[in-house]
């Protein structure tokens, strides 16, 4: 549409309709005076009257230069006349007139000569007080001059919210001249906001009268939050000379730079804020999954919507990690996988636990054997195949709109250990640089975390071997007895500790019983447990008696550091049905007679080994009859953080009161159902049971 088609499409008001008092026409007072060919006033309008003071009566038939005109500037004006009255003349300018009180006046005049149908001229002069003609050329070019040179964007719309002013600035905001605007609706040209809201916005203004200032606003524009332009939109209503509404002003300020800057403020806030969470979430325990989580947890969903961890297989042998040739491929462990909402991508990667080998044309094998990021901004359908695990998997991300990614290095202490996998989908706007250093930064973060869990979980590997070293295999039954025992390390973790249980044949028919508890856990805790079990070993085949068996395991103990431990030692002998028992701080064992209701053994319980100097041990001898059991336990099997530790014990006995398994189940049923899956302690269960004829 040319600006010839917008001036006949624009709705023009009726021509019959009247205009309100007080336009610029009244403003400026223009007045109207007809001279015939000889000078005499013919015709004389009201506003003559106001500007110069004379009444029609006053002045019809008058001369004009009479009348009006000094007698200094009588020639002049004579001349002037003369010059208007010649063929096509007319006249422009300032003029002083006299006025009816006696004052000259400036006026400014237009003069042209008038023919009437009989060919007679005539002479008309439309005029106005100068003062107030400049008054209104100052205001119109002061107007003009702000609003076509001002930086910033002005249009006015009338009432329909049409166009009918836009200057320079602009046009170049909204990429279309003021022809092409002119007679358009305002909403049509503008690149920012919804539609409905501009022209809401508008209407309020024109209905109200009341400023909307200062609106925000951002490109409607497909494209990245960062690459938008902004502004700042205000609105006010037009009103003419007599509170007539006219229409709306628009001013339009770019603040992109402002917006990007405040952007970028905005996301670097978050940044530290993520970095800030990711020191406080990530490394909460020693567990090598948990940590794992921990870290996928933190980048879902503020930097990705889909995130797994994967570590190196070799990551998690006893040796450091060996870097792998970039041609070679790569054998990963699986340890999270997290996603910001339901997603069928989220089931594309490798499930945690599961072993997966990845070719060298995979991303993330290239990511572990150079050590360095890789990042693909926008993913297109051919790199699917070089990031998902199969083809299938890779149709599941295509489907899930997978648009972007990134696999960042976990590198700890030199040694890369595995890779953070990251995707978007949802969120529109690719990985870019700051994403990068962000995500590296976190990575380095919890690699050291993940090195820590590592390195720890490689310990406890070598503590639980060394401590099922240390423990006897299953022993035979002894002479008179039937034994089953169970050492179980603590927590889902298998974390080994101190705990520890023997059967030690001795002269005769006679069998020692031990179990004991060394405080603490870790290769300390076992390697001190495998020298008290040897000691006990030596004494026992003394022939010594059970209380004086702990006195030398106390002094033994207290020349080891820092180092205490509970024992019970019972020495069985079925022939004589009889059974001595000491405790050294031990909690007492249970006994449960045939026919009779199982029962914890009233014993004196004496002090740790190696608590305390000068202590003594008690032993006491009961009856072993046909059919007794002896329930030996340590404190893992009972103690909880929730309940106490009396109604624990009595847990045992209610589970004992139960039908009479053989003495393998009732070890797995105890442990089954008594301790905590989560316990920080370890266990040792030993029961033995005296056969019906003293014999085996």
């Amino acid at each position: 549409m040319n600006a010839s088609d917008a001036f006949k499409a624009r709705p023009w008001p009726d021509p019959l309709a009247p205009s309100a008092p007080g336009g610029l026409l009244d403003l400026l007072g223009v007045a109207a005076v007809v001279l015939d060919a000889k000078g005499r006033i013919s015709l004389w309008s009201p506003q003559a009257e106001t500007l110069f003071g004379w009444s029609a009566e006053d002045a019809l038939g008058q001369y004009a230069a009479t009348l009006l005109v000094a007698e200094e500037h009588t020639d002049l004006a004579l001349d002037l006349f003369s010059k208007v009255m010649s063929d096509g003349g007319s006249w422009a300018g300032v003029f002083p007139v006299r006025h009816r009180d006696g004052s000259t006046r400036l006026v400014e005049f237009r003069n042209m000569r008038l023919l009437d149908q009989d060919g007679y001229g005539y002479a008309l002069g439309i005029a106005a007080e100068e003062s107030v003609v400049r008054g209104v050329e100052r205001h119109l070019a002061l107007s003009g001059k702000l609003v076509t040179q001002s930086p910033t964007g002005v249009a006015v719309v009338d009432t329909d919210l049409r166009y009918v002013l836009v200057n320079p600035a602009l046009e170049t905001i909204i990429g279309r001249p003021a022809q092409w605007c002119l007679g358009r609706s305002a909403v049509d040209a503008l690149p920012f906001g919804e539609r409905g809201a501009i022209e809401g916005a508008l209407r309020q203004v024109l209905d109200s009268g009341t400023p909307l200032l200062d609106r925000s606003v951002t490109e409607r524009a497909h494209v990245g939050v960062e690459g938008r332009r902004a502004w700042r939109v205000s609105y006010f209503r037009l009103e003419d000379s007599v509170g007539q509404v006219i229409g709306v002003t628009m001013t339009v300020i770019d603040v992109t730079e402002q917006y990007r800057a405040d952007l970028h403020s905005t996301q670097a806030r978050k940044r530290l804020a993520l970095i800030a969470q990711a020191s406080a979430r990530i490394g909460t325990t020693l567990d090598l999954d948990q940590t794992a989580r921990e870290l996928a947890d933190t980048v879902v969903p503020d930097l990705a919507d889909i995130a797994a961890v994967d570590v190196l297989d070799s990551a998690l042998a006893p040796q450091p990690p060996q870097r792998i040739a970039t041609t070679a491929p790569a054998l990963f462990r699986a340890l999270a996988v997290k996603a910001a909402y339901a997603t069928r991508a989220a089931d594309a990667a490798d499930p945690p636990g599961e072993i997966t080998r990845y070719e060298s044309d995979r991303l993330v094998t290239r990511c572990v054997t150079t050590g360095r990021t890789v990042h693909v901004a926008h993913v297109r359908p051919d790199h699917l195949r070089h990031i998902a695990r199969d083809d299938q998997a890779a149709a599941v991300l295509a489907r899930a709109g997978i648009h972007s990614y990134l696999a960042v290095p976990l590198i700890a202490r030199g040694e890369v250990l595995g890779a953070l996998d990251l995707k978007r989908a949802r969120n529109p706007l690719p990985f870019n640089a700051d994403d990068i250093l962000l995500a590296e930064e976190l990575a380095a973060r919890a690699a050291v975390c993940i090195d820590n869990a590592r390195l720890y979980r490689t310990q406890l590997q070598a503590v639980t071997t060394l401590q099922r070293h240390l423990l006897p295999e299953t022993p035979p039954d002894p002479p008179g007895l039937r034994v089953a025992c169970r050492y179980r390390p603590a927590g889902s973790a298998g974390h080994a500790g101190g705990d520890w249980f023997d059967v030690i044949p001795l002269a005769g028919d006679a069998t020692a019983l031990v179990v004991g508890d060394v405080m603490g856990s870790g290769l300390t805790a076992a390697a001190t447990m495998g020298q008290l079990r040897t000691a006990t070993r030596t004494l026992a085949r003394l022939g010594l008696d059970p209380a004086e068996i702990l006195h030398h395991l106390d002094l033994l103990t207290r020349e080891l550091d820092e180092t205490i431990a509970t024992c019970v030692y019972a020495l069985c002998e079925p022939g004589a049905q009889q059974c001595r028992i000491a405790l050294a701080g031990h909690l007492p064992p249970a006994v449960h007679r045939a026919g009779s209701p199982p029962a914890l053994l009233d014993l004196p319980t004496g002090a740790p080994l190696g608590a305390a100097e000068g202590v003594d041990f008690a032993t006491t001898r009961i009856d072993l009859l046909p059919g007794t059991r002896l329930v030996l336990y340590t404190d893992g099997l009972v103690e909880t953080r929730t309940e106490a530790l009396d109604a624990r014990m009595n847990a045992v006995l209610d589970l004992l009161s139960g039908p009479r398994l053989p003495l393998e189940a009732t070890c797995d049923h105890l442990l089954a159902t008594l301790p905590d899956a989560d316990s920080r302690d370890d266990v040792a269960l030993l029961i033995a049971e005296a056969l019906g004829d003293g014999l085996s």
